[in-house]
């Protein structure tokens, strides 16, 4: 399996926000995503799980099968954990979790338990998410990437609200993914000891919008 980018470029309205991104990450891989606040972190994952429109370039997750070069069929085999837990208050957190389960359409994940022990979490199960402090909801969210297997990790400041300790979970978590030989792709302000992870650091594109084409500034 490799994940590719090849000169892939974003727009957001008017707006030039990604121009000219290009990586390949095989089994075991893990490419971590920086940038100031505003320079297209958020918008680049949002592109490569077939979220946001291509303005140019390609994808390909090669090793899948059919559909290997479109984001719209690929992105069955990619999880995706954004900035937002993405969880109902008034649900419990098995309810939570075994929604995301079933939402996924994959099997071979963790049972919910397994997943809560894993982030040190296991007797918050039965509780409503609302109870929940502001990093242990996080901790909750991190483990929708376990009960559901899916071999690409696409996770956009993942460590938001968590503390050292709890960050290190997460970083273990990654590590043992790739392990595994799957692929980790992260928007983070912070490192996530990640070994030899590669490195993409966007820049805040000052683009001019003139009848069909951008201009100047550049991402990588």
């Amino acid at each position: 399996m490799r994940f590719e980018a090849d000169s892939i470029s974003v727009n957001r309205g008017l707006r030039r926000v990604v121009q000219d991104v290009s990586f390949s990450l095989g089994e075991g891989d893990a490419l971590t995503v920086t940038g100031a606040n505003g320079a297209g972190k958020s918008t680049l994952l949002r592109a490569l799980c077939g979220l946001l429109p291509l303005a140019a370039g390609t994808l390909r997750l090669a090793g899948v099968g059919e559909g290997e070069d479109d984001p719209l069929i690929f992105r069955e085999h990619l999880h995706y954990l954004g900035p937002q837990n993405a969880m109902k208050a008034a649900l419990s957190v098995r309810e939570n979790l075994s929604f995301w389960r079933d939402f996924s359409g994959s099997s071979g994940g963790m049972v919910i338990e397994a997943a809560l022990n894993a982030v040190e979490l296991p007797h918050v199960a039965d509780l409503p998410f609302s109870y929940l402090s502001t990093g242990m909801k996080r901790r909750v969210a991190i483990c929708r990437l376990l009960v559901s297997k899916k071999p690409v990790w696409i996770v956009d400041e993942p460590t938001s609200g968590l503390d050292s300790h709890s960050s290190e979970l997460f970083s273990g978590l990654c590590r043992a993914h790739c392990a595994d030989g799957g692929i980790v792709i992260a928007a983070t302000h912070l490192p996530l000891g990640l070994g030899k992870a590669q490195t993409l650091e966007m820049k805040t594109l000052f683009t001019v919008f003139e009848g069909d084409e951008f201009f100047d500034g550049e991402n990588a």
